[in-house]
């Protein structure tokens, strides 16, 4: 997660956006290759173990973020014992998922960028126009295809892959964009995304990533420590604590 990564990251937001919001026509192209004529649909949604492997996916992502949202809730309950695991780190994967995940796709741009998904388009036997990537002003209402949501579920495994140590740390971005990509073909191949939806999600997940690590563990103006984490949280869980304590008859300190 250093300049290199982020200039890297910019450089193809850029090149991409530039490209496909020139020649929308590739958005058509790429997602043409998985869709069959003949059926007048896009086969791989029929496949039982495609579908597997995109939900497997999804339980991979959130199985990754499980022990920091349980850290947290363990010291909101019990903030006179120490988090299970490390006070940034898990306010960091909390925070990077729902951000990602959740907040900037599913509450935000697809709630309210109404690009249709490629099943839904005339080109591909769909009632509605396609539109290209830049374009809010599609037929569709809700959940709709830009950005994608388990896209940039798969890619926030970027996350846990920079806490990993610095001799292991190539190997897990390497896991973490195999997996980004993999996850983003399958979502492509169902006919639920075009290629700069998914593009898309792994770069806002990369960035989203890449400002919580330099705001939580870089930058010296906001960086934290791993006791002021835990001390803030156990402020925060201290009065259930002793309203909880003082219901059982329980002397607290």
């Amino acid at each position: 997660m250093n300049r290199t990564g982020l200039l890297i990251a910019l450089g193809l937001a850029l090149v991409i956006g530039l490209l496909f919001g020139i020649f929308p026509e590739l958005d058509l192209k790429l997602a043409a290759l998985f869709y069959d004529p003949a059926t007048k649909s896009f086969p791989a949604k029929a496949d039982a173990v495609a579908a597997w492997a995109r939900d497997g996916a999804m339980w991979v992502a959130w199985a990754l973020a499980l022990p920091a949202l349980v850290a947290i809730v363990a010291k909101l309950l019990r903030p006179d014992r120490p988090m299970l695991i490390p006070g940034r780190a898990a306010v960091f994967l909390l925070v990077t998922i729902l951000l990602s995940a959740v907040v900037l796709t599913n509450l935000t741009f697809k709630s309210h960028w109404g690009r249709p998904r490629p099943v839904m388009v005339t080109q591909f036997d769909g009632p509605w126009q396609f539109v290209p990537w830049w374009d809010p002003r599609g037929e569709c209402e809700r959940n709709c295809s830009f950005f994608s949501g388990e896209g940039a579920t798969a890619f926030w495994t970027f996350a846990p892959a920079v806490l990993t140590p610095p001799a292991w740390r190539p190997l897990a971005y390497a896991a973490a964009t195999l997996f980004g990509i993999t996850t983003s073909v399958l979502r492509m191949a169902f006919g639920g995304h075009f290629f700069t939806d998914v593009a898309a999600a792994g770069l806002v997940s990369f960035l989203v990533i890449w400002l919580a690590y330099a705001w939580i563990y870089r930058w010296p103006s906001t960086r934290l420590s791993d006791a002021q984490i835990e001390a803030a949280l156990a402020r925060l869980g201290s009065p259930g604590y002793r309203l909880w304590q003082r219901w059982r008859g329980r002397a607290v300190p």
